[in-house]
């Protein structure tokens, strides 16, 4: 239930960021940075749940997409926290080009991990399912 918040952030980034490159408003480069920090701090908190829930469900490990889910968040993650550092720098080359594209790159690869996660996992497979 915490994977949504890191997502909406990052999606949150990447269009500010777009705005940003429409306007170069500092302001949008800053809203990025922050709500990619946020988004970096919740991700962590959602991957302690998401080990802390794979350790204590085995039949969920068992299920062959939830690696693709697993390595696509941690992909995302990391390509977040590379973000963070790349927005810390000043003014436009916070965001254009390196900051832009790596928003791009997480917004994929956020999106086509949830896909995996709800569409394959949650409502093909009903993983959430208590299971005794």
């Amino acid at each position: 239930m915490l994977v949504p918040f890191p997502s909406v952030c990052f999606v949150g980034a990447f269009f500010t960021d777009l705005a940003y490159w429409g306007t170069a408003e500092m302001m949008w480069a800053d809203f990025s940075a922050w709500l990619l920090f946020a988004g970096v701090v919740l991700g962590c908190l959602a991957l302690v749940a998401g080990l802390v829930d794979l350790g204590q469900r085995r039949y969920v490990v068992t299920q062959a997409p939830i690696w693709p889910h697993v390595l696509g968040n941690l992909v995302a993650l990391g390509l977040a926290i590379l973000n963070c550092f790349v927005h810390s720098r000043d003014a436009w080359t916070s965001v254009v080009p390196q900051g832009l594209i790596l928003s791009a790159l997480v917004l994929i690869v956020v999106l086509t991990s949830n896909w995996i996660g709800w569409s394959v996992l949650v409502y093909r497979r009903r993983v959430v399912e208590v299971r005794p």
